[in-house]
């Protein structure tokens, strides 16, 4: 979902890179398998320049408070 998120925002944009981060608390990990509510699960996605330039994402990430 993250990778699809990130290329339809460059597709439409024709942004020169895209970064996108997602936060969410999976059902499936609260009612079943570990049953601990509240567990999060971050994925990431770089495309383009920030994919590209370490320094550039490091950056990217820093503003985001990660």
């Amino acid at each position: 979902m993250t990778q699809q998120i990130a290329e339809a925002l460059r597709d439409y944009l024709g942004a020169k890179g895209v970064l996108v981060v997602a936060k969410a608390e999976h059902l499936c990990m609260t009612m079943r398998g570990i049953k601990k509510p509240g567990t999060k699960t971050v994925t990431a996605c770089a495309l383009g320049s920030i994919e590209e330039d370490e320094a550039l994402k490091n950056e990217v990430y820093r503003l985001m408070d990660f």
